[in-house]
């Protein structure tokens, strides 16, 4: 297999891949212009790289300045691991009960206090998943390639997991709108890089509180008890960094500084635990970082038009019988699993390039997006209702004949 592939730029620029993966022409010029603003020294694509707005993501970029833009408004945006140890068993139709009505966070939920435990202020939207490609995911170790390693992290065979993407909500948003409501796309200028590095920074930190803020919720949901500050895992993958080299950006790429990694797949593929190579000088060529999961093969406008017409009953269940809990027509054809990337061969292309060994790979159970009134029996019951109580409040339509008697 052919490893990172050289483009001409004024940066070096490299993609790592096989002849394999599926990586489209648009998302490698963004790459290479990216890689031709001021100050930058290199860039490298993930195999999971796809086109984004204005950048790629799946891609690392090394240079001189920072540009708040390659970070995007989700700053600190990646997936949490927790193991659970449920004391009966957890089928999807059971996970998808008792999880019912997590889009919104009762009152007296999140204790006061909580998002100090990761040095972050209060916010309104902690606890809460967002849209996109956000989920929670409770998923099952399905087969495990490195025995001694999932021994250690406690990942036997059949065990449950616990997956929450999510990131920083609006609050990243904010700190990227205070920067190009005044400087657009351009770098941020010397005196600024302080202040926005701070506010970076708490979005960051957010983050990761806001990650375990779900994962609590969830588990108090479910009946388990987890240590939601202690997750096996916790890696962002929207940031900027302080390097010996300058700053180095992060756009839907994970940090391959040793340990764990986790590798989504898309809701109806498996998913990947994989441990990081001692091999520094390979994670130093990728500028220590990996893909942050199976990426996306089509944009959300192609994946509306080619998946709309898929019956919404399909759309919500999987391949390994698993099931999606979203109530967003557009999200669900959006989020399709054909609208992703093939997960096994973004981590072939991994491993092949000496980045990363494989150790775990999970299969989904239930896939939480977003809902409107809950999941399960009675919120369904209530949506019958409410959609029945409004047709009968429509006026009735004229006919089609009197309209033309009217002409």
């Amino acid at each position: 297999m052919p490893g990172p592939a050289s483009f001409n730029a004024d940066a070096d620029v490299s993609v790592i891949a096989t002849n394999r993966t599926w990586i489209e022409g648009d998302a490698v010029a963004q790459l290479q212009r990216v890689a031709q603003l001021p100050g930058m020294t290199r860039a490298v694509g993930m195999p999971d790289l796809h086109p984004g707005a204005g950048a790629p993501i799946g891609a690392a970029v090394l240079g001189e300045f920072v540009w708040p833009h390659l970070v995007g408004s989700d700053i600190g945006c990646g997936v949490a691991v927790w193991v659970l140890r449920p004391k009966r068993k957890l089928g999807a139709d059971r996970i998808a009960t008792l999880l019912s009505g997590l889009d919104q966070v009762r009152d007296g939920e999140i204790d006061a206090g909580f998002p100090g435990l990761f040095g972050a202020e209060p916010h309104d939207a902690l606890g809460t998943i967002g849209g996109g490609n956000h989920f929670l995911e409770i998923g099952q170790v399905a087969e495990i390639f490195d025995p001694d390693t999932a021994g250690e992290a406690g990942l036997a065979p059949g065990c449950l997991v616990m997956m929450v993407h999510t990131g920083s909500r609006g609050l990243g948003r904010e700190v990227l709108d205070g920067h190009t409501t005044v400087f657009g796309a351009q770098r941020c200028p010397d005196n600024r890089v302080e202040s926005y590095i701070a506010e970076h920074d708490h979005a960051m930190r957010f983050a990761v509180a806001n990650r375990a803020a779900v994962a609590a919720r969830a588990a108090d949901r479910l009946g388990v008890d987890i240590d939601a500050t202690q997750p096996l895992i916790d890696l962002c993958h929207n940031s900027v960094t302080r390097h010996a080299e300058g700053w180095l950006h992060r756009k839907g790429a994970a940090p391959n500084m040793g340990g764990l990694i986790v590798l989504p797949g898309s809701r109806g593929a498996r998913s990947h635990i994989v441990a990081s190579t001692g091999d520094t000088d390979d994670r130093a060529t990728a500028l220590w970082s990996v893909a942050h999961g199976a990426g996306r093969k089509y944009s959300r406008s192609a994946a509306r038009d080619r998946f709309r017409d898929v019956p919404r009953r399909e759309l919500r269940t999987t391949q390994w019988g698993s099931t999606v809990i979203c109530a967003d027509a557009d999200l669900l054809a959006e989020e399709a699993p054909g609208a992703y990337k093939n997960i096994e061969e973004v981590v072939h292309a991994l491993i092949d390039a000496s980045l990363v060994t494989p150790v775990v790979a999970t299969t989904p159970i239930t896939t939480y997006k977003t809902e409107r009134g809950g999941a399960g029996p009675a919120a369904r019951e209530q949506r019958q209702r409410d959609r029945s109580a409004g047709r009968a409040d429509r006026p009735t339509p004229r006919s089609t004949t009197n309209k033309k008697a009217r002409r």
